[in-house]
């Protein structure tokens, strides 16, 4: 990843040499210099013995004034010279300052777009901070990575949900686990003790025994964004496509407005199994089934030029309205984004919704984007009845981290055609830039952080973060650069 992808600016070459002084003064010591301080004293020293009066009693006393006359003329003279140098170089950096300082803020304004940089114009100052901190990512999770036997599921090798529980022994969750898996992908395996085969496994040992897999938090029953988390990630990992097929038609088909109708009402749920589904079984008929239920559930912003965007809740009612956020308009653009790829067939009301959201997310009325709310993290409740107690509520909390999501939805390939289009390419840049800088800030060692909560180093945060960095670079990328 180059300097200008993280928003770091390139080491400027050193100045060259001052330009010679043309002033008098500096004429005089350059000519002076031309002796060397030695030289110059020595002449006084000669000029004094031949001047000094003859009625000084001793040689000695006129060979002494000399002597100490020519030293003080030598220190004189290289201090003249030091000083004129020292003024010389003072003007120089003054100037080149300035000028380091329009540069920098040039390199902030391109840092976020394609051709940014033009080809051949690299500054060749070595690579950038992203190889270091994917370095320390892996050490991470090779250092925490946990193994189980397990006596009812056999041994397990992976994550629980976050990188700081607090209960041991550590026991690998579906979630952790999965995000585990993308990660180790994400990275590349760099040799055996990462090994995808024993994490893919465990997720398979993992399954409930009806199908389909649940969070630590859920219980028995599957519920349908675990279940897609876990098949995207065992479908990336090349995993049995036959398995794989059936356990997705097994999650489509429990996905419904009659069996799931809490999950069905969350922008959230439905976006995530569209996005598994689309990895695990792309020619699933729930793929345009779902695009349809997120494209009709669309909702206006009137304080942003009534453009269509997504709220948390994609069936609001009178005593539980939704608003409009950036983090599940982001989700919802990328989503729509890859079923469009994937199908191919996107017709007119699907791709105006999907560009309206772009549209609504370019609209973001704060001209700094470093600290605005739309970049600010959020987390909601998804609520469904208790599968043994009706009197009850399985509650899952939910957080999101926006400034990468904003990163994954700006990089999409309609995101960069709308600005072209419609001149909204600083626009998109300032604010991918800044997205960028968020998803950095929040992350330490490698490891992104979840401030002010228990589990604040939760796996699918550091993928979340991990890949929209690695995709900004890719986005990025210029050869010769």
């Amino acid at each position: 990843m180059s300097q200008q992808q993280l928003r770091r600016t390139p080491v400027r070459p050193d100045p060259g040499p001052p330009p010679p002084d043309t002033s008098r003064q500096g004429r005089f010591v350059g000519w002076l210099g031309g002796f060397g301080c030695v030289a110059a004293g020595y002449a006084v020293f000669q000029s004094l013995v031949g001047v000094l009066p003859q009625e000084l009693s001793a040689d000695a006393a006129r060979y002494g004034i000399a002597a100490v006359s020519g030293v003080g003329t030598s220190a004189a003279a290289w201090l003249a010279a030091a000083l004129l140098r020292a003024r010389a170089v003072g003007d120089d950096t003054g100037t080149a300052g300035a000028a380091g300082s329009r540069w920098t803020t040039a390199a902030r304004r391109t840092a976020a777009g394609p051709g940014g940089t033009a080809p051949g114009t690299g500054t060749g100052t070595g690579p950038g901070p992203f190889p270091a901190l994917a370095a320390a990512t892996h050490r991470t999770l090779l250092a925490d990575l946990a193994v189980l036997d397990d006596p009812d599921r056999g041994l397990l090798t992976g994550w629980p949900h976050a990188l700081d529980e607090p209960t041991l022994p550590v026991r690998p969750t579906p979630t952790g686990t999965a995000y585990g898996l993308h990660l180790v992908l994400e990275l590349g395996v760099q040799d055996g003790r990462l090994n995808p085969a024993d994490l893919v496994g465990t997720l398979w040992r993992l399954r409930l025994p009806d199908g389909g897999w649940a969070a630590r938090s859920q219980g028995s029953v599957p519920r349908p964004e675990v279940t897609a988390l876990v098949l995207g990630a065992l479908a990336r990992a090349g995993a049995d496509p036959d398995r794989l097929a059936d356990e997705a038609a097994r999650c489509a088909a429990r996905f419904t407005a009659d069996l799931e109708p809490s999950g069905l009402a969350r922008t959230h749920v439905v976006t995530t199994v569209l996005r598994g589904l689309l990895r695990a079984a792309p020619g699933s008929p729930a793929i345009a089934r779902l695009r349809d239920e997120l494209v009709d559930r669309t909702i206006t912003d009137p304080a942003r030029e009534s453009r269509r965007c997504w709220g948390p809740t994609l069936r609001p009612t009178s005593a539980h309205p939704t608003r409009p956020s950036p983090a599940h308009t982001a989700q919802a653009v990328v989503a729509l984004d890859r079923t469009a790829r994937v199908l191919g067939d996107e017709d007119v009301n699907s791709r105006s919704a999907r560009e309206d959201g772009i549209r609504w997310l370019l609209s973001c009325p704060m001209p700094a984007h470093e600290g605005c709310a739309d970049l600010l993290n959020t987390q909601e409740e998804v609520r469904r009845p208790h599968p043994q107690d009706s009197w009850r509520q399985e509650v899952l909390f939910v957080r999101h981290f926006t400034a990468a999501w904003m990163v994954r939805a700006l990089l999409t390939r309609g995101a960069w055609d709308i600005a072209v289009a419609e001149g909204r390419e600083e626009a998109l840049r300032a604010l991918l830039a800044d997205a960028v800088a968020g998803v950095l800030r929040q992350q330490d060692e490698g490891i992104w952080n979840w401030d002010g909560h228990d589990l604040g180093r939760p796996l699918w945060m550091t993928y979340q973060g991990l890949s929209a960095l690695r995709a900004h670079a890719v986005w990025m990328y210029q050869p010769g650069a």
